[in-house]
């Protein structure tokens, strides 16, 4: 019987598996998409724990908040319970500390609690910025910043709704911590260095005196000139540091004879002739609040100028308003 002949394709070989027509990369991704995990804990817990640690107590949390305290103790609790951890102590004579853990669980609670606000005013919004800004300010400051950020900013956003907060620099920063104020404009000294800040302008500290004063007349004025008279002192933080430190680097020591918070005082004290002085911001109205007539004199040498800052928390997120806020203020042809 002849053979059959050879397959010119050689031996048999097993057949190919077929091959699977890749996945869409939109398919691909939906598979490989797990459904979100939800949190064990609430945004309300959350909002109390991060009231009570800013408060320093659950009693007046809750009175800010306006529940009871018993409500808030009980969900700081449930929040303990869901994290694991200790958050905080509470000591009924002492008020309420929180620990490492509760100091790493606020920051976050406060970015969370800040996006979920914005959040609800994104949905349905038809996109202007709306909501509340606290402005905190310096008093000294207070009249050259304030004027063109209420009335020049709120020509160009009405929905937001912006209040004022005066304090010394210390309480200002303090406040920026607690989220009591937003903003603040502020001399960029004693300001802590993990502050995020924006630069506006620079001034020079001046000698105010009384018209009659021995050296009113004169282009410029020494500080050694000055220094055995006496010293109407504006000392709030932190003007009365900022004098005494212009001095001190020329090896000086001034003669105080009165201290006072207030601007004014020390510009109407050294118009009766009481002393001089040493400002920095400036004033347009050369009298003052009685009318008396003031000199306001550069110091020669010129000292080193101070910086006027605005500053933020960089630990808290920046709502969208408070950035047009910041924004809006670079812009502004502020004095020099």
């Amino acid at each position: 019987m002849p053979e059959k002949p050879a397959d010119p394709t050689g031996p048999a070989r097993e057949a190919a598996p077929a091959r699977t027509a890749p996945r869409a990369p939109e398919t691909a991704r939906r598979e490989a998409a797990q459904p979100p995990t939800l949190p064990a804990f609430t945004l309300r817990q959350l909002a109390y724990f991060a009231a009570a640690a800013d408060a320093g107590t659950i009693a007046a949390a809750a009175a800010r908040l306006r529940v009871s305290p018993s409500a808030m103790s009980d969900a700081i609790t449930e929040l303990e319970a869901v994290t694991g951890e200790r958050l905080c102590l509470r000591r009924r004579a002492h008020g309420l500390s929180l620990t490492p853990a509760g100091e790493r669980l606020v920051a976050h609670a406060r970015r969370m609690l800040a996006e979920a606000e914005e959040l609800s005013r994104a949905v349905g919004g038809d996109g202007r910025l709306t909501g509340p800004v606290v402005i905190g300010c310096y008093p000294t400051l207070a009249p050259t910043i304030l004027p063109p950020l209420l009335q020049g900013f709120a020509e160009l956003h009405p929905g937001i709704e912006l209040s004022i907060r005066e304090a010394t620099q210390d309480r200002l920063v303090a406040e920026l911590g607690t989220g009591r104020v937003d903003v603040a404009v502020v001399y960029d000294m004693l300001v802590p260095g993990e502050a995020a800040r924006t630069r506006l302008y620079e001034l020079r500290a001046y000698a105010v005196l009384a018209a009659g004063h021995r050296l009113a007349s004169r282009p410029s004025v020494r500080l050694e000139d000055l220094v055995d008279e006496e010293l109407i002192l504006l000392d709030a933080p932190p003007s009365g540091e900022h004098t005494l430190s212009l001095f001190a680097e020329q090896g000086l020591a001034p003669r105080i004879r009165h201290r006072t918070a207030s601007y004014e005082v020390v510009r109407t004290l050294v118009a009766r002739g009481l002393g001089y002085g040493i400002l920095v911001s400036p004033v347009a109205n050369p009298a003052s609040y009685e009318g008396l007539p003031l000199a306001s004199i550069p110091i020669s040498p010129a000292v080193r100028p101070v910086a006027v800052d605005m500053v933020w928390a960089p630990d808290r997120p920046l709502p969208a308003r408070s950035r047009a806020l910041i924004d809006f203020a670079r812009r502004v042809d502020w004095p020099s």
